[in-house]
């Protein structure tokens, strides 16, 4: 009687981690797929916001942080990204070193 509930427990892991595997497999080949459509809209998506800046810039002198996290809705991060993009790319020069005092104006 005890092997039989052993082998019926055994079964049931075993199915349980057949399972579990198919399920991982098929959300990998899931993922696989969208991943390079994801990746594809976020760069749309961060060149539209860096030609925001660039129009907000057509009339105004310089550009702070504060303004592209208003501007963009985005965070203190991503605004600080698409700035230093920006600046590498040689269209906006920062003025100043560190702080509130920060601000770019194009190049």
């Amino acid at each position: 009687m005890n092997y039989l509930i052993v082998i019926l427990v055994l079964v049931i892991v075993g199915l349980g981690i057949w399972v579990w595997w198919l399920m991982k497999n098929r959300t990998n080949r899931q993922t696989e797929k969208f991943v390079p459509e994801l990746v594809k809209r976020q760069a749309e998506e961060k060149e539209k916001n860096k030609q925001k800046i660039l129009k907000f810039l057509e009339n105004k002198e310089k550009i702070a942080n504060n303004d592209v996290e208003k501007l963009l809705g985005v965070s203190n991060a991503t605004a600080e990204r698409y700035l230093g993009e920006l600046e590498k790319e040689g269209i906006l020069k920062q003025v100043g070193d560190i702080g509130q005092g920060v601000y770019y104006t194009k190049i």
